[in-house]
């Protein structure tokens, strides 16, 4: 299917690793000029910047002045904004129950997980409106609308972040941009599956194994696996195109058959 991106140019976040990463990888194969933002450049999109449609701009994403500087940085380059990703966000298993979540981590879980994205939305909005078009997909979480008393904080924030997008849609879709977002399940990614991930912090806190728990965790899928990073972006493209030219304020699962409910 032709996505008719060739030519556009996007910013995402969170784009050193995961699910951004192989956003930004799949954006700059249909001819996407890439803005990438992300704490760290890692090898991994150092490669993709000298292929030459991606640049990396190293930025705290989780300060007050990251988001803008991102987009200005975009702007500057490519000379306007047709795409935004938000993607980058970050989630801490609360094993030690809510009491132990203290005012600096709901800060810090609702700065990265829901604050980034609004900041970044709002530096990038003015030039997709000057645009007269333009596409925001913002990867949320299944825990928008799956509390989880082990992310509590993280399921608030997403929760937050979906509210956000459904009210932006609204206000914006009638001047050419549409708002949408995609809510994976567990994702095969180093926020689940690495040395810091949500399987090993499960794994220490409970005397298992990691694989044990991610292999739980699988389980719960009617599939009986993680989604992969490149079937989310996938996703995150059709948003993103004209393809999904009507398609607006809408939420996409992916996560497997995890979502038992209507």
């Amino acid at each position: 299917m032709e996505l008719h991106l060739s030519g556009k140019s996007a910013v995402v976040t969170g784009a050193s690793k995961g699910i951004g990463l192989a956003v930004t990888r799949a954006l700059a194969a249909e001819g996407v000029s890439v803005a990438a933002g992300a704490r760290h450049i890692s090898a991994e999109l150092a490669e993709l910047v000298g292929e030459g449609r991606v640049r990396a701009f190293e930025v705290d994403l989780a300060g007050p002045d990251g988001p803008g500087e991102l987009v200005e940085a975009a702007v500057a380059a490519f000379g306007g904004l047709d795409i935004l990703v938000n993607n980058v966000g970050a989630v801490r298993p609360r094993t030690g129950g809510f009491l132990s979540v203290t005012d600096e981590d709901w800060d810090t879980t609702l700065t990265i997980n829901f604050l980034a994205a609004v900041r970044v939305t709002r530096a990038a909005l003015p030039h997709l409106l000057d645009r007269g078009a333009g596409a925001i997909v913002t990867v949320n979480s299944v825990n928008a609308t799956l509390p989880d008393p082990l992310v509590i904080d993280y399921s608030a924030a997403k929760a937050a972040l979906a509210n956000f997008s459904k009210s932006l849609s609204k206000e914006v879709g009638a001047r050419g941009v549409r708002v949408n977002t995609v809510s994976p399940g567990p994702v095969a990614t180093a926020l689940w599956l690495g040395e810091d991930g949500v399987a090993a912090a499960v794994a220490r806190a409970s005397g298992v194994d990691p694989e044990a728990v991610a292999e739980g965790a699988a389980g719960q899928s009617v599939t009986g696996r993680f989604t992969r990073p490149e079937e989310v972006a996938d996703l995150v493209l059709l948003l993103a195109s004209d393809r999904a030219g009507n398609v607006t304020g809408a939420d996409f699962v992916i996560d497997g058959g995890l979502i038992s409910t209507l």
